[in-house]
């Protein structure tokens, strides 16, 4: 059966000086990715999308080019809207982070609320899933926030409530099932390949 295989991007150059939206990733990050790429080369992937970030994008490229797809960009699929703030050094940031998934109806020092950010996600994924005309596997390629929203919704919890990625870096995936729209595989590292 056809999945969905949405993956955090990894590591990413962390640069104060340009816009997050902005930032690439790092050479750690891009070899992450290749190796996921070579994983996914035993799957039959037919469609490849990212987020408008240029951290997915790069991620969601390195995908596409190592199976001869082109790759499709989906700004409904980035991160929740931090623009209030902009850069917020750790360990403040995973603070403010707290607060977002403890509080998701409340606009965190302006941010989006999670309950928004997870309506606005949700709806996408199941727009590419209804839209998308190949029949073998979708990629996707977002952000950490999304993933959890996303899998809070899949596993029908609380905001704050759902399983998590474990790499501190990103790099982490979930597989759904691309016709029920249904988690199969939850959270694993790009290192820990498919469950059997």
């Amino acid at each position: 059966m056809a999945s969905l295989v949405f993956i955090t991007h990894p590591e990413v150059v962390i640069d104060p000086d340009h816009p997050i939206t902005e930032w690439p990733l790092n050479a750690t990050g891009r070899s992450r990715m290749e190796r996921f790429a070579g994983l996914l080369a035993d799957r039959d992937v037919s469609a490849v999308y990212a987020s408008t970030e240029r951290k997915a994008r790069d991620g969601a490229a390195i995908v596409a080019e190592s199976l001869g797809l082109s790759d499709r960009t989906d700004e409904d699929l980035g991160e929740n809207d931090r623009s209030a703030t902009g850069y917020i050094a750790p360990p403040e940031f995973w603070d403010v982070v707290r607060e977002f998934f403890g509080r998701p109806h409340e606009s965190i020092r302006g941010w989006e609320r999670a309950v928004d950010a997870q309506t606005r996600i949700v709806n996408a994924v199941s727009r590419i899933l209804r839209e998308d005309e190949t029949s073998g596997d979708i990629v996707i390629v977002s952000h950490g926030a999304v993933g959890c929203l996303l899998t809070a919704h899949l596993q029908k919890v609380e905001i704050g409530k759902e399983s998590r990625p474990r790499h501190p870096g990103g790099g982490c995936f979930i597989v759904i099932d691309r016709h029920s729209f249904t988690l199969t595989q939850d959270w694993r590292a790009i290192e820990d390949g498919f469950a059997d």
